[in-house]
């Protein structure tokens, strides 16, 4: 009788290890890969403290701080990404949420926001990064009941933001020149029989 419930035992492993294995595999889409790629101390020299803080180390700025009541007195025009220049916002989807944090309900044609799943301290949440240079932007919430065509919240970190007034002149896209891009070029270049420029 042991032997029988222990073949059993073992047929029906084998079956649902069978089973698991037809099952077809679900990917999770590869996020795409930021265009401007710096080293950590490249982006210290570029941004401030409270700008490196934020965009390249996750951080959070307090709310109703001093950038907060800068946003909401901004006119018409658009918002850069602090660190290399993308547009990511307008003040066509800009709205008082009350949060204390610079609110818009999408983000703008250009396309430059990108969202992605963040499951830390806890949360589950969705954060919103520069899609050209990977900087932490913030987070987008959904159906909070703002009376918005979107119904979404993109709460963002003011610090992260370059304001240019309608009419005012975009900043200039930071080149994607870095280290790791250089020597990335230095190396094909050898490899097609060229002696990299020092």
């Amino acid at each position: 009788m042991k032997y029988r419930i222990a073949f059993l035992s073992a047929l029906a492993a084998s079956f649902c290890i069978a089973q698991a294995e037809d099952k077809p595999k679900t990917e999770t889409p590869a996020m795409p890969k930021p265009e401007v790629v710096k080293s950590d101390d490249e982006w210290k020299k570029l941004l401030s403290v409270e700008q490196y803080e934020v965009t390249r180390q996750r951080g959070t700025e307090r709310p109703n701080g001093a950038i907060y009541h800068e946003f909401e007195k901004q006119g018409e025009g658009t918002y850069y990404c602090v660190c290399c220049g993308a547009e990511l916002f307008t003040s066509k989807e800009k709205f008082h949420s009350g949060c204390g944090w610079p609110s818009f309900y999408d983000s703008s044609k250009a396309k430059g926001v990108l969202e992605k799943v963040d499951n830390g301290h806890g949360m589950k949440r969705i954060e919103t990064v520069c899609k050209r240079c990977d900087a932490h932007l913030g987070h987008v919430f959904e159906g909070e009941g703002f009376k918005t065509p979107t119904d979404r919240r993109f709460c963002i970190n003011g610090v992260a933001l370059k304001f240019v007034p309608k009419g005012g002149e975009a900043p200039k896209l930071l080149d994607l020149d870095s280290a790791a891009v250089q020597q990335k070029k230095d190396e094909v270049a050898k490899e097609g029989g060229v002696e990299p420029k020092k």
